[in-house]
């Protein structure tokens, strides 16, 4: 089973993930990735014990749709697999650090205004 923690502070949306990402439950972070509206995303992998060939498909997948990412903090079995594979070149690798800062991080979200839409039908009192 997966969980994701998803804080996002504007630019970046950091995805903190425990478990497993295998086949099944990669969807959950494809999901959780692909639902944010932040500019980077960047995925804690120290909590997770184990990703099969679906996980790295999914990892791959965003990388590929030209989101920005990042990897902090990958356990040992997720490290070792990525380096196993030689993917560990294909995506940026931080360490624990990182995601503090990220998280610490004060940038305001951009304000979203709405236009009121007039019904055709409704016409102002006068």
């Amino acid at each position: 089973m997966l969980n994701i923690t998803v804080k996002e502070n504007g630019k970046t949306a950091l995805l903190y993930c425990a478990g497993k990402i295998v086949c099944g439950d990669e969807t959950a972070l494809l999901c959780a990735a692909l639902g944010q509206s932040a500019e980077s995303i960047a995925i804690d992998l120290g909590e997770v014990e184990a990703i099969d060939a679906s996980g790295i498909g999914a990892l791959i997948s965003l990388q590929a749709a030209g989101i920005y990412l990042r990897l902090l903090n990958p356990s040992k079995t997720v490290r070792e697999i990525l380096q196993l594979t030689r993917l560990d070149s294909l995506f940026e690798i931080c360490g624990a650090a990182l995601a503090g800062s990220i998280e610490q991080q004060k940038e305001p979200r951009p304000k979203r205004t709405s236009v009121p839409l007039a019904s055709p039908a409704f016409v102002p009192a006068t």
